[in-house]
C-alpha cells in the first residue's frame, strides 16, 4: 500500500506531504500500516472528521410560494444543508433543475458549485433601445424586423459553420489560462454572435416608461455562453463532484462544491466569468449588427446576467441560477413569454431575498408535459391573439407552457424585491423551435 493511500483521510490536511514522506520511510523501515498511522496521529494528531449534510437546512425564503411546485423547494432545502451553505431564497419562478433549482438563490461561505450557477453560464438579458424608430414604425415594418433578426444571428444547438463575427472577447489572455479554455477557443470563435435553443430568443419590443408614459422600441435578446458555458460547467461540476467526494460524506450527485480557497475553485471562477463576458460580448454583436442593418442608433442598454456567482468582499459567494440581481437602484429585465408582457425593473437591495429577483414567468410544467398536452395550433393561436408574429415557434415556449407573469410581478413587488419601471410586449419574436439545453 502506498503512503497516500494509507493516509487519504488526512488528505486535506495542510501537513499532508510531509505526513506521506514520513510514513513512505516508516514503512521502507519495516513499520506494520497500523503502526504508521499510530506513529502520524502522534505528531500530527487524527485525521479530519469528513464533512457531512446538516441535520436541518440553513435559512430559507420562499417569493409567492403559492406558485412554487414542491420539488423545487426540496431542492433548494437539499442544497442549504450542504456544508458550505449560509442561507437561500426561491423566487416565485421557481421549478426544478440540476441539483439547485431554476430560480433558487443560494449563499455559500468560500466554496462555489458549478451545477447550482447552471450549465448556460452567463445566460442573460440584453435591451437595446432604439432611436428614431416608433411603435407606429415597428409595426407598420414588423415583417421587415422579423427578417433583419434573423439575418443578424443564428439560433439553435451546435456551431455555424464559419464564424459569424468578430470581438475583442477572442482576443482575451484568459483563453490561453488552462488546458480547457485553450480548447474552448476554436468553439468560440464559432459560436460568437449566435443564440441558443430552448427559451433563448430576439424580439422587438414596443415598452412604456412608467414614470411619463412615454413610448419606446427596443430589441430585447435572452441567450447565454452556447457551448463554452456547458463545457465549462460539465467539466468543474463533475470535478467538484469527485472533490466532494474526498472530504464529505453522503452529498447527492451534482451537489458538489469547490472551495474557492483552492487552485481549482479558483480556475473554476476565472473560466465562469470568462464565459459570463462572453455571453456579454454574444448580445453586443447581435445588437451591433441589428442596429447597422437597421441604419438606427441605439439611445440605450440595460443589461443583466443571470446563471452566475457573485463573490463578496467577505468571501461569499451568492449563486443566482436563474435569478435576477436586483441590488438597490440597480436595473433589470424580467421577461415574460413570447405572447405576454416584459419588465424593466430597479433591484430594492431586498436582503432577505439575497438582492434578488425572477429571471422570467417561470414554466408552469416540463418541456416534455408542455409537448404532451400543447398542439402547434394552440400555440399559434395565442400569438396570433396577442398580434405577434413568431418564428422558430415550439409548444414547449409556447405561453401556455409559463406562469402568469404578472402574479410572479405582482408577489415581487408585494414583497419588496424590485419596482417596476417600464412594460414591455413583443411585436415580433425569433426563436430556434427546438429544444435547447437552457
Amino acid at each position: 500500500m502506498k503512503a497516500a493511500q494509507l493516509l487519504s483521510d488526512y488528505a486535506d490536511h495542510p501537513a499532508f506531504r510531509a505526513m506521506c514522506r514520513m510514513a513512505k520511510q516508516l514503512m521502507k523501515e519495516g513499520v506494520d500500516p497500523v503502526s504508521v498511522r499510530q506513529e502520524v496521529a502522534k505528531q500530527y494528531g487524527p485525521p479530519p472528521a469528513a464533512l457531512r449534510l446538516r441535520d436541518q437546512p440553513q435559512p430559507l425564503k420562499i417569493i409567492g410560494e403559492h406558485l412554487v411546485e414542491p420539488g423545487a423547494i426540496e431542492q433548494i432545502r437539499t442544497a442549504l444543508r450542504l456544508p458550505p451553505a449560509i442561507r437561500g431564497a426561491l423566487m416565485p419562478d421557481a421549478h426544478q433543475g440540476y441539483a439547485l433549482p431554476v430560480g433558487g438563490v443560494i449563499a455559500y461561505d468560500r466554496a462555489v458549485a458549478p451545477y447550482q450557477v447552471g450549465v448556460d453560464i452567463g445566460c442573460r438579458m440584453h435591451l437595446s433601445i432604439l432611436a428614431g424608430l416608433t411603435p407606429a414604425d415597428a409595426q407598420r415594418d414588423r415583417q421587415h424586423l422579423l427578417d433583419t433578426i434573423s439575418r443578424v444571428t443564428v439560433f439553435g444547438i451546435g456551431s455555424p459553420k464559419r464564424p459569424v463575427a468578430d470581438h475583442p472577447i477572442l482576443s482575451d489572455s484568459r483563453w490561453r489560462a488552462t488546458k480547457l479554455l485553450r480548447e474552448l477557443h476554436e468553439l468560440a470563435k464559432l459560436q460568437i454572435g449566435t443564440s441558443g435553443g430552448g427559451n433563448h430568443f430576439a424580439e422587438i419590443v414596443i415598452g412604456e416608461w412608467l414614470a411619463d408614459g412615454k413610448s419606446f422600441v427596443g430589441l430585447l435578446t435572452h441567450s447565454g455562453s452556447r457551448g463554452v458555458g456547458a463545457k465549462i460547467a460539465n467539466y468543474y461540476a463533475e470535478l467538484a463532484d469527485r472533490e466532494t467526494a474526498r472530504v464529505a460524506r453522503g452529498i447527492p450527485r451534482t451537489y458538489g462544491w469547490l472551495s474557492t480557497e483552492t487552485e481549482a475553485g479558483q480556475e473554476y471562477l476565472l473560466a465562469m466569468r470568462l464565459a459570463g463576458d462572453f455571453a456579454r460580448a454574444n448580445h453586443e454583436v447581435i445588437h451591433a449588427r441589428f442596429s447597422k442593418a437597421l441604419g438606427v442608433s441605439v439611445e440605450k442598454v440595460i443589461e443583466n446576467h443571470h446563471n452566475f456567482a457573485w463573490e463578496r468582499p467577505d468571501g461569499t459567494i451568492i449563486h443566482r441560477k436563474g435569478a435576477t440581481p436586483a441590488e438597490a437602484g440597480v436595473l433589470g429585465i424580467i421577461p415574460g413569454s413570447m405572447a405576454t408582457a416584459s419588465y424593466i425593473v430597479e433591484g430594492l437591495g431586498n436582503n432577505a431575498a439575497l438582492a434578488s429577483a425572477a429571471h422570467g414567468a417561470g414554466r408552469r410544467f416540463s418541456r416534455s408535459e408542455a409537448r404532451r398536452t400543447i398542439s402547434p395550433q394552440m400555440a399559434a393561436a395565442v400569438a396570433r391573439e396577442a398580434g405577434v408574429l413568431v418564428r422558430g415557434l415550439a409548444v414547449d415556449e409556447s405561453p401556455l407552457a409559463y406562469k402568469d407573469i404578472e402574479a410572479v410581478m405582482e408577489v415581487q413587488v408585494a414583497a419588496g424585491l424590485i419596482r417596476p419601471v417600464a412594460r414591455m410586449r413583443p411585436l415580433v419574436v425569433v426563436m430556434s423551435g427546438t429544444v435547447g439545453e437552457d
